[in-house]
């Protein structure tokens, strides 16, 4: 029995393995949009900041071939990025759909680059549609190129202060519904915070490389020659460290960088989750000169808390619901986190006593980590 399970494990550990690294070599940063409902004297205006680097991925944009999508190549093709965006963005009352009149389109700066802003007065054939809250916002841009964009919407309007996360499987969100209650604001971004962590494969390899060494007793011999632990409560004390270190430090940082207390660059915060991801992967090399791990865990986990604050820092959620969104995105990474460990940590401890645990999934894991991490430290440096 033990040795079927054995096998199971073997092959499970593999195929996790290929589709972690698969996955990890086309990992890139999150792709959001940003949606905004605001109110200027009578008029209800939408709206809707994309990313040019999206918008170039459908309309190929960059005409001189350079690697940069400039305002002059935009601004070539206004009116069809105009109708794209139109025909993409749905407001609609209780019996009819409310145009969009275009009041402006621009380029503005966000802190992953620049994006395409387009403005639009909301009229509703059906005053009462806007008095009696009736609306709705469908958004359906970018879903067909990539599953895992986001609209993220801020409604801020007198009476009526709220937000949503669009994805594919849920474009649409009320307008205009008053105050969306704590509990519904805490639990939507807990399943936000549960999804990003799962997507995050730099994240994932991150905290793996970390742990992969859980279920060998260190000893000066090279890696490949650990000898198991024969204890289950000495590799959970381990794992405990490491995911307690990152989770403090993570949250650290999330926390400073959304309440604004330093922001540091995009690019720089990117580049150098690349850079632990590779460091965390070749540490596991170094078998005994090896560092304490934990410790690993803790420095660079401030880092990566930089990074699961992008998802929210332009949002620029309201001041009441700042805390439940922040709290719930930080239980869901959690929780994505505790899943991760639950599928690795009874997969290693079956293995641990095997030679394919050392020299595939710690040796060869661990360089092949480190490879695909130092092509996205490349990528993201912009060389």
């Amino acid at each position: 029995m033990i040795r079927l399970l054995r096998r199971l494990a073997t092959r499970w550990a593999l195929f996790t393995l290929l589709a972690s690294l698969t996955g990890g070599a086309l990992a890139h940063s999150s792709s959001n949009a940003y949606l905004s409902l605001s109110q200027r004297g009578d008029d209800l205006v939408l709206r809707t900041d994309i990313s040019l680097r999206d918008v170039d991925l459908i309309f190929d944009l960059d005409d001189n071939r350079d690697g940069k999508v400039s305002w002059g190549e935009t601004a070539k093709r206004i009116g069809e990025l105009q109708q794209w965006m139109q025909q993409g963005i749905t407001v609609r009352g209780a019996a009819a759909a409310c145009p969009l009149q275009p009041l402006d389109i621009m380029a503005s700066p966000h802190s992953d680059g620049f994006y395409l802003s387009a403005e639009w007065r909301v009229v509703c054939t059906e005053p009462k549609d806007v008095a009696a809250r009736q609306l709705t916002l469908k958004y359906d841009l970018i879903f067909d190129q990539d599953n895992l964009h986001r609209g993220l919407l801020k409604v801020d309007v007198p009476g009526a202060q709220s937000s949503a996360i669009l994805s594919p499987d849920r474009p649409e969100a009320t307008l205009l519904a008053g105050e969306v209650s704590g509990w519904a604001v805490f639990t939507r971004y807990v399943v936000e915070g549960v999804w990003h962590i799962w997507i995050g494969i730099d994240h994932i390899l991150f905290l793996l490389s970390l742990l992969v060494l859980a279920p060998l007793v260190p000893s000066r011999q090279r890696v490949t020659s650990w000898p198991a632990v024969e204890r289950f409560r000495i590799s959970f004390l381990d794992v405990l460290s490491v995911v307690t270190a990152f989770t403090v430090a993570h949250s650290i940082t999330l926390i400073a960088s959304i309440l604004g207390w330093i922001t540091p660059p995009v690019r720089i915060v990117e580049a150098v989750i690349a850079l632990s991801v590779a460091l965390a992967a070749l540490n596991n090399l170094l078998g005994w000169f090896s560092l304490k791990r934990w410790r690993l865990a803790f420095a660079f986990g401030l880092v990566h808390g930089f990074g699961f604050a992008n998802v929210l820092v332009d949002l620029a959620l309201p001041t009441q619901q700042l805390a439940l969104a922040l709290g719930g995105f930080n239980v869901g990474v959690e929780v994505g986190q505790l899943a991760i460990v639950l599928g690795f940590l009874p997969v290693a401890w079956l293995l641990r006593h095997t030679a394919f645990y050392r020299w595939v999934v710690v040796a060869g894991g661990s360089i092949a980590i480190a490879l695909v991490a130092s092509v996205w430290l490349v990528q993201r440096m912009g060389f």
